[in-house]
């Protein structure tokens, strides 16, 4: 017997709101989180703004202990622990230092690198014969899976702990490698969801490919742009986003709180052929991957509400949009309402997805519609496909029922996770 899956808990550590409530705050009234850094402009980057999540030391310290955090340098990790440790307390569930192990509950929490300034910092030890002095806790803060490794431990979960890492695609992922979980009664929760470090040693690559707009050092928080003519690239950001799946089983059972229904969802690949490559998507495989997330899902295309698209402020925002339109047969005045958050904390990365993901089931539990900010132009390729007033510049109270949330990721990867009212 398959099992329904809900959303019970949410956690995100974002560049324009640390903490639920700030970010839900931020999204309404479309604030931006995206700053100039002069350490940018020292290292000779082209792109010098980006979004960062503003933590104090005194609010790590609610996450981590001093000694976790001696040595401590890894950005993601971080993130990924904060958001982590907000949505399971949103659930209803406590954190404890007991020996409780809980086998009915784990987590798939993504990343892209982890660590990178913590590898800087030992790749200088190392070279200059300091092996000794590397410390205890370098690969537990470099490896990949470090940060479901940290999650696992302070959280005591005893089912399946692991880190996936899918590009840009990997908190969509996230989410449908949990639901699958749950769904298959694998486990009674998941904790899914994904982080990116900041900074120069992960942006700088990006800045080299030219993909970075460069237009905005002077002005910030008009650099996201996506879906506008005048977008020049898009703006780096960083952070973490976290759901708490349950069946729904449990959840009622407990009297949890329930934001959405994950109904289902796709995952698949261009293949880097037919127009797709290591940085471009096959149309065709995001035409199929939104159509099979509908099929996953049992829903008509009809019934879709918004769109939480990709859309990253770059040459394919149009390309993207004409995928929508023919995946769901859908255009014009006919088109769900669609929106980017990136507009507001840039791209961020291996976190976009879960950051996004929570933005998308804020609107389904308070019936609303965040702005995209920066679009005033809206791209005339754009318009000519779907009437502009389905790309909402202030805050919209509206009844929304149905949320698609897609991801398109370096590789020619595609993800779509379809989600309810409950």
């Amino acid at each position: 017997m398959k099992k329904r899956v809900v959303i019970t808990g949410l956690g995100v550590v974002a560049p324009n709101g640390v903490g639920l409530n700030a970010f839900s705050k931020a999204i309404k009234n479309g604030e931006s989180g995206i700053t100039f850094h002069p350490q940018l402009a020292d290292l000779n980057f082209s792109c010098c703004i980006g979004g960062i999540p503003q933590i104090s030391e005194e609010k790590k310290l609610e996450y981590l202990t001093p000694l976790q955090l001696r040595g401590f340098d890894s950005s993601g990790i971080l993130y990924g622990c904060m958001a982590g440790v907000d949505a399971w307390k949103d659930a209803g569930f406590s954190v404890s230092n007991d020996s409780k192990l809980d086998f009915d509950s784990g987590t798939i929490f993504g990343t892209g690198t982890s660590g990178v300034e913590k590898f800087r910092e030992a790749i200088y030890k190392l070279d200059d014969k300091q092996v000794k002095r590397l410390g205890s806790t370098v690969v537990v803060q470099t490896m990949a899976s470090g940060v479901s490794a940290f999650l696992g431990g302070i959280l005591g979960l005893g089912n399946q702990v692991t880190t996936n890492s899918s590009a840009c695609t990997t908190g969509t992922e996230a989410i449908l490698m949990g639901y699958e979980r749950i769904k298959n009664n694998q486990a009674k929760r998941m904790l899914v969801g994904s982080c990116s470090d900041d900074g120069p040693y992960i942006w700088g690559g990006f800045d080299a490919m030219r993909v970075m707009t460069y237009k905005h050092n002077e002005s910030p928080k008009e650099g996201s742009r996506p879906m506008s003519a005048s977008a020049s690239g898009f703006v780096p950001g960083a952070g973490a986003g976290a759901l708490v799946l349950e069946s729904l089983e449990s959840a009622l059972e407990r009297k949890a709180t329930i934001y959405a229904e994950v109904l289902g969802g796709n995952i698949n690949s261009g293949g880097q052929r037919d127009g797709g490559t290591m940085t471009a998507p096959n149309a065709e495989a995001v035409q199929r991957c939104i159509k099979d997330a509908l099929a996953n899902a049992n829903i008509s295309a009809s019934t879709v509400d918004v769109i939480n698209g990709h859309l990253t402020a770059t040459s394919k925002d149009s390309l993207e949009i004409e995928n929508w339109t023919k995946a769901l047969h859908r255009k014009g005045a006919d088109f769900p309402y669609i929106n980017s958050l990136k507009s507001m904390v840039g791209h961020c990365l291996a976190a976009a997805g879960s950051i996004e993901a929570v933005a998308t089931v804020l609107q389904l539990k308070e019936q609303f519609v965040f702005p995209n900010i920066n679009c005033e132009d809206v791209h005339p390729e754009i318009t000519d496909l779907i009437s502009e007033e389905k790309i909402v510049k202030k805050l919209l109270k509206t009844n929304v029922n149905i949320a698609a949330k897609a991801s398109f990721g370096f590789g020619d990867v595609n993800g779509c996770v379809i989600f309810k009212t409950y």
